[in-house]
């Protein structure tokens, strides 16, 4: 009895530690975003004092300020909205088809083909993809910026491990004996199975897409084309005379917004994903 009951209390500080330590990277994790939208209600002056911790009265002010500024603030949401949305649809759709193929058909080659994709490379060919965008007059597109993003290794070694452990194929075997085609097969019966992984990599590919600075730096020179990592750039690289820190985390908090709705609408289906593969396990 006395060994059932220590065994009790072991596992219940076990619980209450293992909640102190989660509770304890929330809060640290939630900190950084505090500073930024505390930053943002406060005007350059106050800024460069130090930290605050309270909100100041400046957010209408840095609102307005920005709103007027130079920089095509509307136009860069929409233009990081649409090459994001479009990447994180594309990426994930295509990279769990290709991970189906190589789960599902059998053929010469196979595992050869599995370690090529994953080998395939990205900022290595930067230089080479800006000049084969220059002589194919895609400056200035978002096609360069959505198209390749097809090729994510990452992502489809993720959909073929959540595969290997969720999609036994008597399922595919059971739709082809009901008579539905491959591509029937796929979007009807794999895709919602596959749709936790789908909603996780759709975040991660989302906020890659919505935060990359590099590639787009690179093809995109007009102002209304560029977004909002570029703009929040050219924001901080303004002169000491024109430089407003108030405007540059308003501009941020602005940028993150969206990112936070994408992952409130797709964080149901991580939870569904995690308590479905609770109660298989």
């Amino acid at each position: 009895m006395d060994e059932r009951k220590s065994s009790g209390i072991g596992i219940h500080a076990r619980r209450v530690l293992a909640y102190i330590v989660l509770i304890f990277i929330s809060i640290l994790c939630l900190f950084w975003f505090y500073v930024l939208f505390v930053n943002a209600t406060r005007s350059h002056a106050q800024i460069q004092l130090g930290f605050s911790a309270l909100p100041s009265g400046e957010f209408m002010n840095n609102w307005v300020h920005l709103m007027h500024s130079s920089q095509p603030v509307w136009n860069g949401l929409f233009n990081s909205v649409i090459v994001a949305a479009f990447s994180a649809i594309l990426t994930t759709y295509f990279s769990c088809m290709t991970a189906y193929a190589i789960h599902v058909y059998n053929f010469k080659l196979k595992n050869v083909m599995f370690t090529f994709i994953l080998m395939i490379p990205t900022q290595v060919t930067a230089l080479g993809f800006y000049r084969l965008m220059m002589d194919w007059n895609l400056m200035d597109s978002f096609i360069p910026l959505i198209i390749p993003a097809i090729a994510a290794p990452v992502v489809f070694f993720y959909m073929k491990q959540y595969m290997d452990s969720s999609l036994p194929l008597e399922i595919v075997e059971a739709s082809r004996i009901d008579g539905a085609g491959e591509f029937k097969t796929f979007n009807m019966m794999i895709l919602p199975i596959m749709k936790p992984a789908i909603a996780v990599q759709a975040i991660f590919a989302f906020v890659q897409s919505w935060n990359n600075y590099f590639i787009p730096s690179l093809l995109l020179t007009e102002n209304k084309k560029k977004t909002l990592p570029i703009l929040i750039a050219q924001l901080r690289s303004a002169d000491f005379l024109k430089k407003d820190m108030g405007q540059v985390y308003m501009m941020i908090a602005f940028s993150i917004f969206p990112v936070i709705v994408v992952y409130l609408l797709l964080s149901k289906h991580i939870v569904q994903g995690v308590a479905l593969g609770s109660v298989k396990g």
